[in-house]
C-alpha cells in the first residue's frame, strides 16, 4: 500500500530486535564455518613437511591437525556442558567467539610442539625426542595456557554479565585444551611420528607404501632448518642487531603507544543498534529514519520517593511550580532545565500532576473539584449525569444541581489542603476525566504516576513527572542523556532533602556504559596483573617477567588506540575483547622471552638463536594461523562481525607480531635478563635440557 502511494514505510514491533538478533545469529554460521575450515587446512599444511613433493602423502600432517582441531572442540564442550550442568546459560558471544579463541590460541601450541619435534636429532629414539621437544617448549606453553587460563578466570569477578559468563566458558576451555595438549596431542604427535617414520599414508595409515617407489634416503621430516628459520636467523636477526636499527625501533614503538594513549581518549561508548543487526534488516531503515527525523526524544521520568503531603511538610511547596511554591523547587529546576537542552538533554518543563492538582482543588476552578451535598465526588456539567437537559446519555434531569465546589478560600491553609482533604481528593483528581468543563483531570495523564498504596499515611510512596528528553540520534547521546539526567537528580536531591531518581525506557540498557571505562580498564589491568603473577611465579625471574608485562601493555594501549581510529566503540563485545587480547598477547612474547632466556652467548647471539628457533614457530604457528582465519571474517553479513571480529583480531594480530618479533627482540638485545643456559662437561650450551 505505502509502495502503491509512492511512500517509503518503515517499522518496528516489541519482538523485532529479537527476532533480528536470532536471524542474525544464523547468518554468520557459514562465514565462520568457513573461517574455521581455512585455519584447519593452514594447520594441516604447516605442520607437515612439504619440501619433497614426492613424498607429500607420507609427510603431511591432515590427520594430526584434524585431531588437534577435534580437541579444541573438545575443549569448547566440555566448558559449555560443565557449565550448563551448573545452571550457567551460554550466550551468542560465547557460542561464537570462544571456538575461535580457543583455536586460535590451540593451534599455536601444537605448531610449537611439531616444529619442536623436528628439530631434534633424527638419530635419537622417537620418546626421546618427544621429551627434549617438552623439555624444550614446555615451560613456555604452560606459562603461555596458564597465563591466559588466569586471565580470563579474574575476568568472572566482574559486574558486567556479559564478560563474566564470558570469562568463565573461556577460562576453562582454554584450560581443558591446555590438558589435552600436553596429554593427548602429544600422544597423537608420537602416533603419528610413527606412521611416518613406518612410510604410511596420511589420512589412509593402514596403506604403507614401499621404499622403492618413494626415494626415503634423507628421512621422512629430517630436521633441517626451513625458509622462515633461515630468514629469522640470517636476515631478520642481523638487521635488528644493528644499533641504528635499534634506536629507530624503540623510538617508533614509544611514539605509537604516547600516541595510542592520546587517541583512546576518544573511543566512545556504546554500541550502535543498525551495527547488531544484518544489513539486510528492515530495522536498519528503521532506526536511520528514526534518527533523521524524529525531533522529540524517549520520555523522562522524574520519581520522587516518600513525598510527604502533611500540612507540616514543606514537601509539596519544593516540589511544584505554581503559585506559593518555592523557587529552587523541583519542578521549577526542571523547567530551567530545559532552557539549555544541549547540556541537560531535558527537551521541556515536565507535565507536573501535583501543580495541576492543586490548581483543580482550588476555588478559581469552580468546574472541576465539586461534591454532592453527602460529601461524594460530583462530575463537571458536561459529564454524566450532570449533562445538559433534554440528552439521552443523562441518568436524570438536574441531578447536580445540588453540586458545590469542594473548598471555599476560608478553608485552605496558604492555598493548599489539609492533609485530610488531600488524602481525601487525590482519588477524585486522579479518576476525573478532563472536558471541556475542567480540563485538568487527571485521569489517563496521571493514572500511573502516583501510587496510592499505603499513601493513607500522609506519604506517597512514589510519584512521577514526566518530560522528554532532546532528540537522541548517537549512542553517546543516550549515554550523556542518562548522565546529565543523574546528575541533575543528584544535586537537586541533595538541595532539598528529597530522595530523587530519574528514569527513561532506554536506562536500562545504558547502565553498564555509564562506568564502562572503568570496567574495562579494571579488567585489563587484572588480567595484564594475572599473567606478570604467573610468569614471576613460573620464571622465577623479575627482569622476564617485567619484560612481558611492558610489551602486553603496549599491545594492548596500540589496540585502544586503533580502536579510536576505526570508530570502534567500548561496550561489552569491546572489553571482551581486549581481555581476550591479553590472553592472545602472551603467545607473542612469552614463547620468545623463555627462548632467548635459555639461549647462550651474548645478548644479540641470544635473540639471534630464540629468533632463529622459536621465531619461525611464532610467525607460522601463531600469526599466520590467526591471520587466515581472520581474514574471512570480512566477508561477514553483520556489521558487528566486520567491525568487532575481523577489525580488532586483525588488529590485534598484526600489532602482537610486531611487537613480538621486531620491538621484543630488540628489548631483549638491549634489556633482557642473564642467560640461564646450563654447560655440559662436552662445553655445548644445553639449553634444551634448562627449565
Amino acid at each position: 500500500m505505502a509502495l502503491s502511494r509512492n511512500l517509503t514505510l518503515t517499522f518496528s514491533s516489541e519482538s523485532s530486535i529479537e527476532e533480528e538478533l536470532k536471524r542474525e545469529s544464523t547468518a554468520d554460521a557459514i562465514t565462520i564455518l568457513i573461517s574455521y575450515l581455512v585455519m584447519f587446512a593452514y594447520i594441516s599444511l604447516t605442520l607437515g613437511d612439504t619440501s619433497r613433493l614426492s613424498s607429500f602423502y607420507i609427510s603431511s600432517k591432515v590427520l594430526l591437525g584434524l585431531a588437534g582441531v577435534m580437541l579444541v572442540m573438545l575443549s569448547v564442550l566440555g566448558s559449555v556442558g560443565i557449565f550448563s550442568a551448573l545452571g550457567v546459560k551460554s550466550t551468542l558471544i560465547i557460542m561464537e567467539v570462544i571456538p575461535f579463541l580457543v583455536l586460535a590460541v590451540g593451534v599455536d601450541n601444537m605448531c610449537i610442539l611439531v616444529h619442536a619435534v623436528k628439530r631434534q636429532q633424527l638419530d635419537l629414539p622417537l620418546e626421546r625426542r618427544m621429551s627434549n621437544a617438552l623439555v624444550e617448549v614446555g615451560p613456555s606453553i604452560t606459562l603461555a595456557s596458564l597465563s591466559e587460563v588466569l586471565a580470563f578466570a579474574v575476568g568472572s569477578f566482574i559486574s558486567m554479565p556479559a564478560c563474566r559468563v564470558f570469562s568463565m566458558f573461556a577460562a576453562l576451555a582454554v584450560l581443558l585444551d591446555f590438558l589435552l595438549q600436553i596429554t593427548a596431542f602429544v600422544a597423537l604427535i608420537v602416533l603419528d611420528s610413527s606412521r611416518a617414520e613406518d612410510k604410511r599414508v596420511d589420512c589412509l595409515p593402514c596403506m604403507k607404501v614401499h621404499p622403492m617407489h618413494v626415494d626415503f634416503d634423507k628421512g621422512v621430516g629430517q630436521s633441517k632448518p626451513g625458509f622462515l628459520a633461515r630468514y629469522m636467523k640470517e636476515v631478520h636477526a642481523p638487521i635488528l642487531s644493528i644499533w641504528g636499527v635499534k634506536l629507530v625501533v624503540i623510538a617508533i614503538f614509544t611514539a605509537l603507544t604516547l600516541a595510542s594513549i592520546a587517541l583512546s581518549t576518544r573511543i566512545e561508548p556504546g554500541l550502535e543498534q543498525d551495527i547488531v543487526l544484518p544489513r539486510d534488516s528492515y530495522l536498519q531503515g528503521y532506526f536511520k529514519n528514526i534518527s533523521e527525523y524524529l525531533r522529540i526524544g524517549p520520555p523522562l521520568y522524574f520519581v520522587v520517593k516518600n513525598y510527604n503531603y502533611s500540612s507540616e511538610s514543606m514537601h509539596t511547596n519544593q516540589l511544584c511550580s505554581i503559585s506559593q511554591c518555592n523557587s529552587t523547587s523541583l519542578l521549577n529546576e526542571i523547567a530551567r532545565a530545559a532552557l539549555v537542552p544541549d547540556t541537560s538533554y531535558i527537551a521541556k518543563p515536565a507535565a507536573s500532576w501535583l501543580d495541576d492538582f492543586l490548581v483543580w482543588v482550588s476555588p478559581e476552578a469552580f468546574g472541576c473539584c465539586r461534591k454532592f451535598m453527602d460529601g461524594s465526588y460530583c462530575p463537571p456539567d458536561d459529564q454524566p449525569p450532570c449533562c445538559a437537559v433534554g440528552e439521552g446519555s443523562c441518568v436524570s434531569d438536574g441531578v447536580c444541581k445540588d453540586c458545590t465546589t469542594c473548598f471555599r478560600h476560608s478553608d485552605l491553609h496558604n492555598d493548599r489542603p489539609s492533609t485530610a482533604e488531600f488524602w481525601q481528593k487525590l482519588p477524585w483528581f486522579l479518576s476525573a476525566l478532563p472536558s471541556a468543563d475542567c480540563a485538568k483531570g487527571g485521569h489517563g495523564a496521571y493514572t500511573s504516576s502516583v501510587e496510592l498504596k499505603g499513601y493513607e499515611s500522609g506519604i506517597i510512596q512514589a510519584s512521577s513527572f514526566r518530560t522528554y528528553h532532546t532528540p537522541l540520534n548517537k549512542q553517546v547521546d543516550y549515554v550523556n542523556s542518562m548522565r546529565a539526567a543523574r546528575e541533575f537528580c543528584s544535586r537537586v536531591s541533595d538541595s532539598l532533602k528529597i530522595e530523587i531518581f530519574p528514569y527513561s525506557v532506554f536506562y536500562m540498557f545504558f547502565e553498564q556504559y555509564l562506568n564502562i571505562w572503568k570496567t574495562a580498564l579494571v579488567n585489563i589491568a587484572i588480567a595484564i596483573g594475572a599473567v606478570f603473577i604467573v610468569c614471576l611465579v613460573i620464571t622465577c625471574s623479575l627482569w622476564s617477567s617485567s619484560i612481558i608485562l611492558l610489551v602486553l601493555v603496549m599491545i594492548v594501549v596500540d589496540l585502544m588506540g586503533v580502536m579510536a581510529i576505526l570508530n570502534i566503540q567500548l561496550n561489552a563485545v569491546s572489553v571482551v575483547n581486549l581481555v581476550m587480547s591479553v590472553g592472545i598477547a602472551v603467545e607473542f612474547c612469552v614463547h620468545m622471552t623463555h627462548s632467548f632466556t635459555v639461549a647462550s652467548g651474548d645478548k644479540d647471539q641470544r635473540v639471534k638463536q630464540a629468533l632463529g628457533t622459536m621465531g619461525a614457530s611464532v610467525f607460522s604457528g601463531i600469526t599466520l594461523t590467526k591471520l587466515v582465519g581472520v581474514i574471512v571474517l570480512c566477508f561477514s553479513r553483520t556489521e558487528v562481525f566486520v567491525i568487532y571480529y575481523f577489525q580488532m583480531y586483525l588488529s590485534l594480530v598484526l600489532l602482537g607480531f610486531l611487537h613480538g618479533l621486531v620491538f621484543l627482540p630488540v628489548a631483549l638485545s638491549i634489556f633482557g635478563p642473564p642467560s640461564r643456559c646450563i654447560n655440559n662437561e662436552d662445553g655445548e650450551d644445553s639449553s634444551s635440557t634448562s627449565s
